[in-house]
Order: structure tokens, then C-alpha cells, then sequence
């Protein structure tokens, strides 16, 4: 289990002292006090990817509050995907590499309700200086170094997605096409054990284009078939931007699926 030590708790109460005598006093609930801590300590690695957090009685302990308002700030990350509930054995930070949650971002479902048969195949990945718009993206200075990567993910040995990905150089050093390649689970698994950047949540654009003669050959579809282009921006803890994908998808076969709540 993971330890509970460390350095105390700052105060919860909003230092409104500190606050610009002219700005409206910020307030926030108890429990999204604790959210925030707990997120903190999430990104600080104090608890890593798979490793499980202390129980509810001792962040209640720690942070000075009770265990109903924890429990509150626990099932808050939890609903967020950044720790999972396990009955019986306590909550465990989330990782990419869990079976349930390793495709969560991909939203591709086959017409006849079949899943599983994904494998991949990496085109290329080289290190790059950023273009102005993948610098503008990830926050990054023009000339900035970058990682890109070109795969084609297929489903049950038809090629599907061609994917293009930028991430910022100075986060994936050392991340290779033989790395990517011989690595077996998903690659947010690999990002978050190997260069300890997880992805937290995404934004997405989608349209409609035609094929050119690149991306035909590539998916096995004539030119000008009709594509779903899907550009995903993910980000990390406090917002920051850390891939920006841009994916090519032939749904001739194949929905793209979403869950509105």
C-alpha cells in the first residue's frame, strides 16, 4: 500500500487575504478542495499508474476532514477515469494499460458489433522541429522539437485508421519506432510507464474528406473514398496539451461511436 507520508496538507480554506481587494471571493466546495489535492498528488507521482492510493480513513486522517467528504473527492476522480474502485481490494490509480480503459479515447466500432482483432503497424517516427501549427497545438516555440509518429491500425486484418501524431520532444526522449513496435500493450500504456505522461483527457474535430493518393494506398481504399478525419488534441494534468493526433478513419465498415450524457 501506498505510503501517507509526506508534507502536511495545505489549508483548505481559500486564502481570500491574499486576493485583490477588488476581486469577489472564490469559494469551493469542501470535497473539490480535496479533489484538487489528491489530483496534485496524482501528478506529482506520489502514487503511480496501477499503484493503489491510501484508504479513505487515511486521506481523511491526512488531509484533516472526514471520510464522507473524501469519499465525495474519490468517486469525483474516479467518475474522471484517474482512479478505479476495485471491490474488496481499495482504489487504484488508473492506468491506459487496463483492458477497459485502453481504448477509451478510440471510438471505432465495427458495423456488426464484433470487437477485439486491433493490431497496428508503425510507419515511421522521427524527431522533428515543430511547424508553427503542431507548435501552436501543443504550446510549444516554433522550431521546438517534436515526435512524429505514423501508424495504420487495422481490425481483424483490414487496415482502418491511419493515424499522425506530434508530441512535444523534450517529454519522449528516447521514444523510438522499435520501442513503439515491440511494445504490446496500448501506447498511452507505454507514454504513461515509460515517460511518465498521462493522458487525462481529449478534444476532438471531426469532418469529412476524400482520400488522396497516400492515404488510399495506406487504408487499401480507392482515391477520393470518403474518410472520417478525426483530430484529437489530449491533454495531461492542469490542462497541459500533450499529443495532437490526426486520424483518417474508413467507416465503410466501421461507426464512429459516442456516449452523450
Amino acid at each position: 500500500m501506498a505510503s501517507t507520508t509526506g508534507t502536511a496538507a495545505a489549508p483548505l480554506a481559500g486564502a481570500v487575504a491574499d486576493a485583490p481587494r477588488d476581486a469577489a471571493p472564490a469559494f469551493s466546495p469542501l470535497y473539490r478542495q480535496i479533489k484538487d489535492l489528491l489530483t496534485r498528488s496524482l501528478q506529482d507521482g506520489e502514487w503511480r499508474p496501477g499503484e493503489v492510493i491510501p484508504s479513505e480513513v487515511e486521506l481523511a486522517a491526512r488531509f484533516k476532514v472526514s471520510q464522507g467528504t473524501v469519499r465525495k473527492a474519490v468517486d469525483a476522480l474516479a467518475d474522471e477515469n484517474l482512479l478505479v474502485r476495485r471491490q474488496g481490494k481499495g482504489t487504484f490509480v488508473a492506468t491506459h494499460a487496463e483492458q477497459r480503459v485502453q481504448f477509451r479515447f478510440l471510438r471505432l466500432a465495427a458495423d456488426d458489433g464484433q470487437e477485439g482483432g486491433v493490431t497496428r503497424r508503425f510507419i515511421d517516427c522521427r524527431r522533428l522541429r515543430a511547424p508553427a501549427e503542431i507548435a501552436r497545438a501543443l504550446t510549444l516555440k516554433a522550431g521546438d522539437a517534436t515526435v512524429q509518429i505514423r501508424r495504420v491500425l487495422s481490425f481483424r486484418g483490414r487496415p482502418v485508421v491511419l493515424d499522425d501524431i506530434w508530441l512535444p520532444g523534450h517529454a519522449f526522449k528516447g521514444l523510438t519506432a522499435e520501442r513503439l513496435a515491440e511494445y504490446k500493450g496500448p501506447m498511452y500504456g507505454l507514454f504513461e510507464q515509460e515517460f511518465g505522461v498521462r493522458m487525462i483527457r481529449a478534444e476532438e474535430k471531426l469532418r469529412a474528406v476524400a482520400a488522396d493518393a497516400e492515404a488510399a494506398a495506406l487504408l487499401e481504399v480507392a482515391v477520393g473514398a470518403p474518410l472520417l478525419s478525426v483530430e484529437r488534441l489530449s491533454f495531461t494534468y492542469d490542462d497541459r496539451p500533450v499529443e495532437l493526433r490526426r486520424g483518417l478513419y474508413d467507416t465503410s465498415a466501421h461507426h464512429y461511436r459516442n456516449q452523450l450524457n
